[in-house]
């Protein structure tokens, strides 16, 4: 995979970070629908398997604090295996007013690389079935296609079965 260095569009801090460990990864834009913010839609319309789409997602342990999960675009956290995980009890989202503020992102650009703190991150083990892996780059219409040991290692991430099938509970 080669670095895409990109003219069109403005950088972002996560594609520096990349940038600056050397690790290679390309830049995809796509159109943003506010109204449908969904890693499904956002497969559809950058026709991008949906297996390969990762989402990031801000949570709250009862211990621990904020920890970041990465899980594929289809599915969905599994709060219990993610608590157990990050060491907690419980763990709940963060509220989606709170996201920004804590990691400098707004939602539907949140990159696990980047944030304003570094916090305890998760990636859930089905990436690593992929020889490469989407998320964002840290803002709306812009996803970073990278290899999956190579963003934990930039993310000092650690492996861990965390994502379910989405039913209508979850």
């Amino acid at each position: 995979m080669k670095t895409f260095r990109c003219c069109i569009m403005k950088k972002t801090n996560a594609a520096r970070i990349l940038d600056r460990f050397k690790i290679d990864y390309e830049l995809v834009e796509y159109e943003v629908d506010e109204e449908d913010l969904s890693a499904e839609h956002l497969a559809e319309t950058a026709e991008l398997e949906i297996e390969k789409v990762f989402k990031t997602l801000v949570l709250q342990g009862d211990r621990t604090g904020i920890f970041v999960c990465v899980i594929p675009g289809g599915m969905a956290i599994d709060l219990k295996l993610a608590a157990t995980v990050s060491g907690n009890k419980k763990a709940a989202m963060v509220k989606m007013k709170e996201i920004e503020p804590l990691t400098g992102y707004i939602r539907g650009g949140c990159s696990p690389v980047g944030m304003k703190k570094e916090f305890p991150t998760f990636i859930d083990e089905a990436a690593f079935e992929q020889p490469f892996i989407y998320v964002s780059a840290g803002a709306r219409g812009l996803q970073m296609k990278v290899i999956p040991a190579s963003l934990a290692k930039v993310c000092k991430a650690k492996i861990a079965s965390i994502a379910i099938e989405k039913t209508d509970d979850n």
